[in-house]
């Protein structure tokens, strides 16, 4: 089979892509020779796919439906290995063989691909990720310091590129993002193991429980920065909405009572990391979605 990255994949990689990076060039040979070590009939390379793996639907050798997971090492795919088996399978997809995490390669519990949690009417999607989010949430392994990023790290170095790189436009909201960011990590209420990269897209249909999380970055924090990015969810419907401030808030209030976050920890963390995606987008040339991102979180 050919392992053709989707295009999605492909323009992702290449916003982020480190000086001589060559692993897109090599994904069909780890594709091949992961498929062949593990003995996987492949069935079809799942389109479009993530924004930061090679997904590919195969069976194992005892027909077993399954996942391939091929991912680069920027996208941490050891931390993500590290969290899957932590967490057993409650919430989260189900890791059926993760020994080639080193090379990126991951084979996990096949779900339903084409079926996420956004596939429902907003406010049950809402009820339903929130609730799949909050069985992640666990003490992180004994070892996390080695797996793990912390929230600090993390934000940190995120921080550095938003002051490098702050368009003019986006200077006030740049500001109050950093000055939030440094509020809420002098007294941080918890640490606890977080999905990291979580949103509705992340959830998908399963069959031994309706909807499980996919994808993680895994990192180790506090609760309100894993549903911060939650939070703005289908943003462009709510920059469409004439009521979208008013809409947000309600959300923010909602999502805080019902998964008992502190209310203003996590319009914090939602003003950060949105103003943080949209500094990031306009970095790579993406001036729509930095736009939309911008805006929401003016309304914060």
């Amino acid at each position: 089979m050919a392992f053709e990255p989707p295009k999605r994949l492909v323009r992702a990689l290449g916003e982020t892509a480190p000086e001589g990076d060559d692993w897109l060039e090599r994904l069909p040979g780890l594709a091949r020779r992961a498929v062949a070590e593990r003995e996987l009939t492949v069935e079809r390379v799942q389109v479009p796919g993530g924004r930061s793996s090679l997904v590919v639907l195969v069976r194992t050798a005892d027909g077993t439906p399954a996942v391939l997971k091929l991912a680069p090492p920027r996208a941490r795919p050891a931390g993500e290995l590290a969290a899957l088996a932590h967490w057993g399978g409650r919430g989260a997809v189900r890791l059926l063989d993760g020994g080639s995490a080193d090379e990126g390669v991951l084979v996990l519990e096949r779900l339903h691909p084409d079926v996420s949690v956004r596939s429902l009417p907003e406010a049950r999607a809402l009820l339903e990720a929130a609730d799949t989010l909050r069985r992640l949430w666990v003490t992180p392994p004994d070892d996390a310091g080695r797996l793990f990023e912390t929230v600090a790290e993390r934000t940190g170095r995120q921080a550095e590129a938003m002051r490098a790189g702050t368009p003019p436009e986006a200077e006030e909201l740049v500001a109050a993002a950093l000055a939030a960011r440094e509020e809420l990590l002098a007294a941080p209420p918890e640490g606890l193991l977080l999905h990291g990269t979580f949103r509705q897209s992340k959830v998908l249909a399963g069959d031994r429980v309706p909807w499980l999380a996919v994808g993680p970055d895994p990192v180790v924090g506090e609760s309100a920065f894993d549903l911060a990015r939650l939070v703005r969810d289908r943003v462009e419907d709510l920059i469409a909405s004439p009521s979208g401030p008013a809409i947000t808030r309600r959300r923010i209030k909602r999502l805080a009572e019902s998964l008992e976050v502190d209310r203003e920890r996590l319009r914090g963390w939602t003003l950060f990391r949105a103003v943080e995606s949209g500094v990031r987008a306009r970095r790579v040339g993406r001036p729509k979605d930095a736009e939309l991102l911008l805006e929401f979180a003016a309304w914060l």
